[in-house]
């Protein structure tokens, strides 16, 4: 951790800026899951919200790459260098997760402009979610005073990830099979996603 870490974490401000950045996240998984949602339920929806799941995500990676840790670069005293190669697993897997959004949020541009069509396009997302959601299990949360509670949340966060990656991958393989049964596997997932959502809104430490 930064040379600050024991006196921020479990601090009023490291709580309050950890809890901005779960809310923040969860704020923009509920948006894309309503759109999923949307879809799945066959609703007449604009063209352009299929770019809202990788639209939002580009955001969530963004802001996590940025944001993340208030000790990190860019926004933090460490260095580059010492945020991305550094002794500090809790900074390395917050900025992996925000490459994992950054590159689901790419593929999903690309597959759903139509740029690319082969059908393992839409395994990324698939992968990337099941794999995020099982790092929550052992996500490193420092020297936290609150860490029983928050190894609880990811728990619970990672449970239901891993309901959304199985559902969309469900989605996925049942669509070149059975239409009515992708279509309740895509339900599945956008009600995953926005579960997922809520509980980081309702995220405390």
């Amino acid at each position: 951790m930064g040379q600050d870490s024991g006196r921020w974490e479990g601090s009023p401000e490291g709580t309050a800026f950890s809890e901005f950045n779960h809310h923040f996240a969860g704020l923009c998984d509920v948006v894309f899951g309503l759109a999923e949602l949307g879809y799945a339920l066959e609703y007449p929806l604009p063209l352009w919200t299929r770019l809202v799941l990788p639209s939002a995500l580009g955001i969530v990676g963004g802001f996590v790459l940025i944001w993340s840790d208030h000790d990190a670069w860019p926004i933090g005293s460490l260095g580059f260098s010492e945020t991305f190669f550094g002794q500090d697993r809790e900074i390395v897997e917050h900025k992996s997760y925000g490459l994992l959004a950054l590159l689901i949020a790419l593929c999903e541009t690309l597959r759903r402009l139509g740029r690319v069509r082969h059908p393992m396009w839409a395994a990324p997302l698939v992968i990337a979610t099941l794999a995020g959601s099982l790092w929550l299990f052992a996500h490193s949360h420092g020297d936290h005073p609150a860490i029983e509670k928050i190894q609880f949340q990811h728990s619970l966060l990672a449970i239901v990830g891993i309901g959304a990656a199985f559902s969309k991958g469900l989605a996925s393989w049942f669509s070149g099979i059975s239409f009515h049964v992708a279509k309740r596997w895509e339900v599945a997932w956008a009600g995953s996603v926005i579960l997922f959502g809520l509980l980081l809104l309702v995220y405390s430490q």
